[in-house]
């Protein structure tokens, strides 16, 4: 069963409680969303320790109940 979209996004807050995460679902099928994630906690990390963070927030549900997401992160302005 696809993961909805307001779960993934509670997740990430719930992992990273100052993030402000925006989910889009690219293909209508609930299995292959976008999210662009900005925290500030995200400051003096790479992109790459970024996208790991989110990643963990995920619990392993990447490649399994969730099948595909396209990750942008970023640090407020």
């Amino acid at each position: 069963m696809p993961m909805a979209a307001d779960e993934i996004a509670d997740m990430i807050r719930a992992a990273i409680p100052d993030a402000q995460v925006e989910i889009t679902d690219l293909a209508g099928d609930g299995d292959h969303y976008a999210a662009r994630v900005v925290s500030e906690s995200f400051r003096g990390m790479s992109r790459v320790a970024q996208q790991r963070a989110v990643y963990s927030a995920l619990g392993g549900r990447m490649g399994g109940v969730l099948h595909a997401l396209q990750l942008t992160t970023a640090v407020p302005n």
